[in-house]
C-alpha cells in the first residue's frame, strides 16, 4: 500500500468546485470535498493501491471588516454577508471531518473589492461604459497571509520524517514548488491536482504527475 496526504488549498478548492458543479450549501461542499479526495485514493488499486494518510485541509476564516464599495459608495459589512456565514459554517463542517487537519492563516488586514478582469477589459475597449456597471461587476479581493506557508511546512515534515510515501497536492498555482522539490529529493512522489485549470508547462518539471479524479462538468460522482 501507498501510504497517501493529501493536501487542499481551500480557497483554490472552493472557487474551483463552485466553477465546476455549482455552489451547495456548506455540509454538501464538505461532503463533496471529502468524496472527492477519497477518489484519489480509491483510483488506484493492485500493488499501486493508496491507503490514505491524512487531508489536509488549508483556508481562512472570513473578514468580519467593513469594506468600502466604490460603485455604492458605501461600507459593506462582511460578517452580516451570505458569504460569510457559509465560509464559517463550511470551515465548521470540515472540522467535524474524520482525518481531516484543518490548517486556518489569516486574510490580508485590507480587502478590496475590484473589477473583474473581463469587465475591465471590455471598459478599454470601449465596449461597456462606467454607466453600465453592476455590482455583479465587482469581486472581492482579500490576500490570504500563512497559507502557502502551512502547506510548505506540512511538506517538509511529511518528507523529512517519512510519514508518507506519496503527496497529492490540490492547488492551482506556482508556489509550491519549491516545497514540491524538498519532497522529491526525499522520495516522496509528488502529484498535482489542478482540478482541470490549466498549469504552466515548466511546472511539470517539478512533479511526478498530474491528475484530476473527477471530469469537469457535474457527474453523478460528484453528486453522491
Amino acid at each position: 500500500m501507498i501510504k497517501t496526504a493529501i493536501l487542499v488549498d481551500g480557497g483554490f478548492y472552493r472557487k474551483r468546485a463552485r466553477y465546476q458543479w455549482g455552489t451547495k450549501t456548506a455540509e454538501e461542499r464538505a461532503k463533496e470535498l471529502g468524496a472527492y479526495c477519497m477518489a484519489h485514493i480509491k483510483k488506484k488499486d493492485g500493488p499501486n493501491a493508496r491507503q490514505l494518510y491524512r487531508i489536509f485541509y488549508y483556508d481562512c476564516e472570513p473578514s468580519k471588516r467593513s469594506v468600502y464599495h466604490p460603485l455604492t459608495k458605501q461600507n459593506v459589512e462582511l460578517d452580516k454577508s451570505d458569504t460569510y456565514t457559509w465560509t464559517l459554517a463550511f470551515i465548521e463542517e470540515m472540522k467535524k471531518r474524520r482525518k481531516f487537519a484543518i490548517r486556518l492563516g489569516v486574510l490580508a488586514e485590507r480587502p478590496n473589492y475590484n473589477l473583474k478582469p473581463l469587465v475591465t477589459k471590455d471598459l478599454l475597449n470601449n465596449k461597456r461604459t462606467l454607466d453600465s456597471l453592476t455590482e455583479n461587476d465587482f469581486e472581492f479581493h482579500a490576500k490570504q497571509k500563512g497559507v502557502d506557508m502551512r502547506i510548505g511546512i506540512d511538506i517538509a515534515s511529511l518528507a523529512y520524517k517519512h510519514q508518507v510515501d506519496q503527496i497529492i497536492l490540490i492547488a492551482g498555482d506556482s508556489d509550491f514548488v519549491p516545497a514540491a522539490k524538498l519532497a522529491r529529493r526525499e522520495g516522496i512522489d509528488f502529484i498535482l491536482d489542478p482540478m482541470g485549470a490549466d498549469i504552466k508547462e515548466d511546472l511539470f518539471e517539478h512533479i511526478d504527475g498530474l491528475e484530476t479524479p473527477w471530469k469537469h462538468s457535474k457527474t453523478e460522482e460528484v453528486q453522491k
